[in-house]
């Protein structure tokens, strides 16, 4: 207000100001986010971290400024996968996110924490708070994609992630079990009755490749239910020891793998 006192006790207008600099703190932190993809899968275990962590990994390799909004309040696992374990800072009455080793951005709840195992016994409410909070009130400035790791299923969370972040579109993660694949439609239909584009479907654990003769050895048996669905399938990922132990001490962004190249290539040209 122009003839502003600084005296918010006694002004009328008080609560209207504050809403205002909220508004504007909002648009500062995110109007340099170009496009905004969400993660999701039904259930929890089918790699989603991962895939997520990939896709950032590899749009960074194509020379764009990539972020990582780590959604799983009660599960997070970004900073550890991309070996990040000190707090994160704030300035100005926001936060900063960490950046990692590659450039990539990154915004979870256990940067936010005394210790990394510490539980979070909150309710459905106060964590789609704390969401909607590291959106707004992140520094976020220049990304070029933000990949959303989301949490299992189809409740408070994702719904506010849908509501709230301005996706255009979330890519699926599955792994080849007709039980898996019946959870994820769950997540797909949830997200079509909200008009979130579905991009397609990243298969995980499809297989593990011998070390002896080389051979792929289907680690789920030989179900193709997920081939029966309607989404295209971008793209299939083994169970690849590296992949596990890279995460387990945090350098994945430096371990040189294949895997969602083309995928991060194809959505990213495809949304220029």
């Amino acid at each position: 207000m122009a003839d502003c006192n600084q005296q918010c006790s006694s002004c009328s207008s008080a609560e209207e100001c504050q809403d205002k600099e909220k508004v504007a703190r909002t648009v500062r932190n995110t109007s340099g986010i170009k496009h905004v993809i969400g993660i999701v899968g039904g259930k929890g275990g089918v790699g989603k971290s991962i895939v997520t962590s990939l896709l950032a990994i590899q749009a960074r390799k194509l020379g764009l400024e990539t972020a990582v909004l780590d959604a799983d309040i009660t599960g997070p696992s970004i900073p550890k996968i991309f070996g990040i374990h000190a707090y994160a800072q704030t300035e100005d009455e926001s936060l900063l996110p960490h950046v990692a080793q590659n450039g990539t951005k990154v915004m979870s709840l256990n940067l936010l924490l005394e210790h990394e195992t510490d539980p979070v016994f909150w309710r459905g409410p106060v964590i789609s708070g704390v969401v909607k909070q590291f959106w707004e009130d992140t520094r976020w400035g220049n990304v070029d994609y933000m990949f959303v790791d989301m949490p299992p299923g189809t409740g408070d969370v994702p719904l506010t992630v849908f509501q709230s972040l301005p996706l255009e579109g979330i890519l699926v993660v599955s792994t080849p079990q007709s039980l898996v694949s019946m959870i994820v439609e769950k997540a797909i239909n949830m997200a079509t009755k909200m008009d979130i584009p579905v991009l397609g479907m990243i298969e995980n654990m499809r297989y593990l490749v011998c070390p002896d003769c080389g051979k792929e050895i289907p680690l789920f048996g030989t179900d193709d239910s997920i081939d029966a669905t309607p989404l295209p399938v971008l793209e299939r990922i083994p169970l690849d020891p590296k992949l596990a132990a890279a995460c387990d001490t945090g350098t994945l962004a430096t371990l040189d793998v294949p895997y969602l190249a083309q995928t991060a290539k194809a959505l990213c040209g495809k949304m220029q």
